[in-house]
Parts: C-alpha cells; sequence; structure tokens
C-alpha cells in the first residue's frame, strides 16, 4: 500500500515556492501577449480607418489683430 509514505516537508516547501515562481511567470507572459494583441488590434483599426475615411479638412487660421 502506497497511503503510508512519509511526505518531505522540504520537498513540499520547494514545490511549493516553485508553483508561485512559474504562476507568477505565467501571469505576465499571458498578460504581455494581451496587451501586444490590444496594440495590434488598435494599429489595425487605425490603419482601416485611415485607408477607407477621408482625411479631415484642416481648419482654417484665424489672422491675429495687428499688435501696435
Amino acid at each position: 500500500m502506497v497511503g503510508n509514505v512519509m511526505k518531505n516537508p522540504f520537498m513540499s516547501m520547494f514545490l511549493s515556492a516553485a508553483n508561485k515562481v512559474t504562476g507568477s511567470a505565467r501571469a505576465q507572459a499571458t498578460a504581455a501577449v494581451k496587451r501586444e494583441a490590444a496594440k495590434n488590434a488598435r494599429q489595425m483599426s487605425k490603419a482601416w480607418a485611415d485607408a477607407l475615411l477621408p482625411p479631415p479638412a484642416a481648419a482654417p487660421r484665424k489672422k491675429k489683430p495687428p499688435q501696435k
């Protein structure tokens, strides 16, 4: 029977710390991928909008009153 095996507390602490580190690294990698995907979606939307919509007309400049 395997149920009577003694557990190693040092191995348990090591694996717990390793799991915490890998979880943190995975979360950071996932966040970086999501940021990159959002940036690419914004760039693609802007490219399509710029290609399909006419550029905005420049606003007429106001003349400054002459200084005395």
